[in-house]
């Protein structure tokens, strides 16, 4: 028996499968076995096309192909190669069990691409569990930018095989390349960022404290909601928000670019954050993710390290709004279904944008409110408690005039993130102050004594819940980080406070 290693998907992990065969006599069959999908078991015919067309000649014998573990079920073209050099080097004395061998085949045997091969490959890498793997040499671009793998790219079966046979004096063929983007270094951890500002902050005339409340959102990855009539710059703000959110690490870019390949897009490879803003209409399995036979990611899986922009808030079902509230508060999304049970990182700063009433002229200064206090009070009741508690500022904006002008271009606000994001860094922090677990606050949150007392003071007035209280601390931890200051100061806790729903 011999046997090689592939992967397959569960959820948006790579599992490793190891594909094992046995050649015995008998009547000539070729089976696959070990819950193989429809794709793995057409490579049956594809297989055999390749090795007749390159003078290979198919054994006569029972061929059969293990695809362990059994109950885990297996999908995709990137078996076809496997199994091909399995049968092959079927009688060598040549040890396979440390490889891992990808690639769909052609009739011809020519080994192709497969679009899912870098998540799958990348996740891999991340569970630290593949070291060297025989890939299509088309891929070798993209998978150049995963960290502590060789890799062996070739363009057909034969030399996949030649590899194989001379694995002791085979090179990988692939030099890995860095991220080539402007970045700084703490602590040995590189932080890649970009200056380019597709939509920028200058074009948001007026609005002031909402772009304020926007750099500490930026700063820390705290949740906002935008509160405003329409045309006064809600979603404006919103999409510029992730051309200043803090600089990124290699493996965040990597999820990101493995996230792009999974909704079907080409990586990029860039230090920019995801921005997904899904519409209010949507069902809660595009959002959250679902499927009968598999869960799939939704919109909060594929926000992760990025914003997730709710518009039009009160629209979204009660339904949706409070199942946010778990990866809200754990940065994590748990699908549960009878054929699975996935889960999925969350961690993503939440905007939501909304009108004050529904004719959403309720402090517009021009236009008269036509909504009675009843449909007001039941338009905002959409939102429950639980849901607004886990928002760390809150923004009514304001009727912008036409001789306002722009406070703040995106270029001048990118930099105070950077800085703060330095500054947070070299004080040995690894998590932004949004996401700091509560045994950490003691540590990083200090505050001087006066801060301390207006906190206590504040606590008294407004009934402060444990959870309002951290995230008071937290957001007065970023607007420090924004003015260097080591410890929480009282002007910091005030603007912090300012910014609590009322």
């Amino acid at each position: 028996m011999k046997k090689v290693r592939c992967a397959t998907y569960e959820g948006v992990d790579a599992k490793v499968v190891d594909v094992e065969s046995t050649l015995t006599k008998g009547l000539p069959s070729f089976s696959i076995v070990g819950m193989a999908s429809t794709a793995i078991t057409e490579s049956k015919e594809r297989v055999k096309s390749a090795l007749l067309s390159n003078e290979f000649s198919f054994p006569p014998k029972r061929i059969t192909f293990l695809l362990a573990p059994s109950e885990l079920a297996k999908s995709g073209s990137q078996f076809d190669l496997s199994m091909a050099v399995l049968i092959l080097l079927n009688e060598s004395d040549v040890d396979l069990s440390r490889w891992f061998v990808f690639g769909e085949l052609g009739l011809d045997g020519s080994v192709k691409e497969n679009i899912q091969l870098y998540p799958l490959i990348l996740s891999l890498a991340n569970q630290g569990l593949i070291s060297q793997a025989i890939v299509p040499f088309e891929s070798l671009q993209k998978l150049s930018k995963i960290p502590n793998v060789s890799f062996y790219g070739v363009k057909s079966l034969k030399e996949a095989v030649e590899i194989l046979k001379n694995q002791e004096t085979a090179l990988p063929n692939i030099k890995q390349s860095e991220i080539n983007y402007p970045h700084y270094e703490i602590d040995a951890q590189k932080y890649y960022y970009v200056k380019e500002y597709s939509e920028d902050f200058i074009d948001v005339k007026g609005q002031d404290v909402a772009k304020r409340a926007a750099l500490i959102a930026a700063a820390g990855f705290h949740n906002i909601i935008l509160e405003g009539s329409p045309g006064c710059g809600k979603s404006m703000i919103a999409n510029r928000l992730r051309y200043i959110l803090p600089p990124m690490t290699a493996s965040e870019i990597l999820d990101v670019a493995k996230l792009e390949v999974l909704e079907g897009y080409e990586p990029e490879f860039k230090p920019h954050r995801a921005l997904k803003n899904p519409h209010h209409s949507s069902t809660p399995a595009s959002i959250f993710g679902g499927g009968s036979h598999k869960a799939k990611i939704g919109e909060v899986g594929l926000a992760n390290n990025g914003i997730l922009f709710f518009d039009e808030l009160p629209h979204f079902s009660k339904a949706v709004l409070e199942s946010l509230r778990e990866p809200m508060q754990d940065a994590k999304i748990r699908i549960s279904r009878v054929n699975s049970k996935v889960e999925y990182p969350a961690k993503f700063l939440f905007v939501g944008a909304m009108n004050p009433c529904p004719c959403g002229n309720l402090l517009d200064l021009h236009k008269e409110c036509r909504c009675s206090d009843l449909e007001i009070q039941k338009y905002k009741n959409r939102l429950s408690e639980p849901f607004l508690d886990r928002i760390d500022l809150n923004v009514v904006m304001q009727n912008v005039n036409a001789n306002d002008c722009a406070s703040f271009s995106s270029k001048e606000m990118h930099k105070m993130v950077v800085e703060a994001h330095i500054f947070c860094k070299k004080r040995g922090q690894r998590e932004f102050n949004a996401h700091l677990q509560d045994k950490d606050l003691d540590t990083f949150c200090r505050m001087d004594n006066e801060s301390y007392e207006t906190l206590q003071t504040a606590i008294g007035r407004f009934s402060l819940s444990f959870r309002s209280i951290k995230k008071i601390q937290k957001v007065a931890r970023t607007i420090a980080d924004l003015h260097k200051s080591e410890l929480i100061q009282k002007e910091h806790l005030l603007e912090a406070l300012s910014y609590r729903r009322r």
